[in-house]
Parts: C-alpha cells; structure tokens; sequence
C-alpha cells in the first residue's frame, strides 16, 4: 500500500479538527439541523431546545469556532445561521450510511437466529 500523501493527511487532520470535533456533540448536529430551516437567536434556540440559555451559547460558540455556523448582529440580537448548506448534505449522507449499516446487521442476525 502507498504511503499517505501528506497533502490528504494535512487535510484529514484539519477536518478532525473543524468538522468532526464540532459535530461530536450530539446537540450541536441537532442545532445544525435548526439553523437549516433558517436562522435563529439564542434565545429562540432555547425555546425550542428546551435547554439552559448557556449550553445552547457554548454549543454556538463552538460551531461559529470551527466556522460551520455565522454569527450576524441584528440590532441587539445576535442571527445564527449554516455558513454552508452543504454541511446538512453531509449528515443526511453520514445518516444514510448509518441506516444501511443497521440493516445490514439486522440482516445478518435474522440470517444466524
């Protein structure tokens, strides 16, 4: 097997970093999933989360870190909204795979009872 090359190991590395460390909460994937039906407040997120004001803040602050969500001022509000749309193909595909093994499991242990 070849080595790895070292431009796709720079790459992976800074996909852990950004993408994957933001996406290893699962609150975060689910206010990504918010945020594509369009842009909301903190205090909107919290409403509709059910969740303290500061959690939904730290999971915010995370995901405007690593550049998946922006930040825009609206008078004293602050709009949080995808910084990619592609960020949701991802997921549905990340889940789509996720299914297709489930049932490939299922598959199998319904094939050994």
């Amino acid at each position: 097997m070849d080595a790895l090359s070292p431009s796709l190991s720079q790459e992976v590395n800074q996909l852990h970093a950004d993408i994957c460390s933001a996406l290893a909460d699962p609150t975060r994937i689910l206010l990504l999933y918010t945020l594509s039906e369009g842009p909301r407040t903190v205090n909107e997120l919290t409403v509709e989360f059910g969740a303290p004001q500061p959690t939904i803040s730290r999971h915010l602050k995370t995901l405007r870190e690593r550049g998946l969500v922006i930040a825009t001022r609206k008078g004293q509000m602050v709009e949080y909204s995808l910084a990619d749309k592609r960020l949701i193909q991802a997921l549905d595909l990340l889940r789509a795979v996720l299914r297709d093994g489930v049932l490939r499991r299922a598959i199998v242990v319904q094939e050994v009872d």
